[in-house]
């Protein structure tokens, strides 16, 4: 099975992330995507504003109506730290079965060398890296170290380098939804309309939950 891999905080999920998946499942002919909701994110901890129970809520209201998309609370037994490389490792033996295609953003491909152990990922997955609204990545040496470069092989296409585990480094444009959680959460919290930014089932939860109001005391 072509297994697709989304990670996030989700805090809340949008039409962003769901426009980046339906986008990697289409071009690679994914046979579903999961929305990995990250339990406690080592570059942000600290920061999530809800509990790991209502964010996967949250997803799972999101891609309900989607036979594609599936909440993943696979992180939800591992307590933090997690992270992806740890992560992946346990997937994998998990569904030794499935091929799995680790779906990021151009900026977190950016950071990608400051992640634990981040070259074991290509051994791991195929990666995917979808274009965010201002930062257009299409080829490896745009984002990471030389060492890094020197592992894959050009196959041709500029949106396809092959990593010399054989994984796949795939590089997608995507249609850039420019949204964000946190701007989502500002603009909850000042009481400003979310419709349109969000599935509904997912501004609903939100609205009869309270989440992101600010507390008065």
């Amino acid at each position: 099975m072509k297994t697709g891999i989304l990670g996030g905080t989700f805090d809340p999920i949008h039409f962003g992330h769901l426009r980046i998946a339906e986008e990697a499942r289409e071009h690679l002919e994914l046979d579903r995507v999961l929305f990995l909701v990250a339990n406690v994110p080592p570059h942000k901890t600290g920061q999530v504003a809800s509990p790991f129970a209502t964010r996967l809520a949250l997803v799972e209201a999101a891609v309900a109506d989607h036979a594609g998309f599936e909440a993943c609370a696979f992180e939800a037994d591992h307590p933090g730290p997690n992270y992806s490389v740890d992560t992946l490792a346990r997937l994998r033996r998990a569904h030794p079965k499935d091929s799995f295609y680790f779906i990021i953003g151009s900026d977190s491909f950016r950071d990608l060398p400051s992640w634990k152990n981040y070259q074991e990922l290509f051994s791991l997955t195929h990666l995917v890296v979808v274009g965010r609204p201002g930062l257009d990545i299409r080829r490896p040496d745009q984002g990471l170290p030389v060492a890094a470069q020197k592992q894959f092989c050009y196959s041709g296409s500029p949106e396809k380098w092959r990593h010399k585990s054989g994984n796949w480094l795939y590089f997608l444009h995507g249609t850039g939804l420019d949204i964000s959680s946190t701007r989502l959460r500002a603009l909850t919290a000042e009481q400003r309309s979310i419709r349109y930014l969000v599935p509904e089932p997912v501004r609903k939860l939100i609205e009869q939950r309270g989440l992101y109001r600010i507390q008065k005391g």
